[in-house]
C-alpha cells in the first residue's frame, strides 16, 4: 500500500525542503516537483514530494489523515 500525505513547504534548500505536516516537520526531496515554492502544499511519498496541490484540498486531506490516525489510536507522526 502506498501512502502520500500532504504537507506545506516551510524552507527550500536546493533539491530538498523542510515540509510541515500539521506541526511535524521533515526534510523532503523536492526534485520531482516543478517550481516548488515556500508556502505551497505538496504530496509526499517515501520522503519525496511528488506533486503540488491546492491549499484547500491539502487542508481537507490533512484533516482526513488525522481522523484516520485517531480512529486507529495513532499519531499523525506514526504515518509519516
Amino acid at each position: 500500500m502506498c501512502l502520500a500525505i500532504p504537507g506545506k513547504i516551510v524552507k527550500i534548500d536546493g533539491n530538498s525542503a523542510l515540509v510541515d505536516f500539521d506541526g511535524i516537520q521533515q526534510d523532503v526531496i523536492i526534485a520531482l516537483v516543478l517550481n516548488p515554492e515556500v508556502g505551497k502544499y505538496v504530496i509526499v511519498h517515501a520522503g519525496y514530494a511528488i506533486e503540488q496541490m491546492d491549499e484547500k484540498e491539502a487542508i481537507e486531506a490533512i484533516e482526513q489523515w488525522k481522523e484516520i490516525a485517531n480512529d486507529q489510536s495513532l499519531d499523525l507522526s506514526d504515518m509519516l
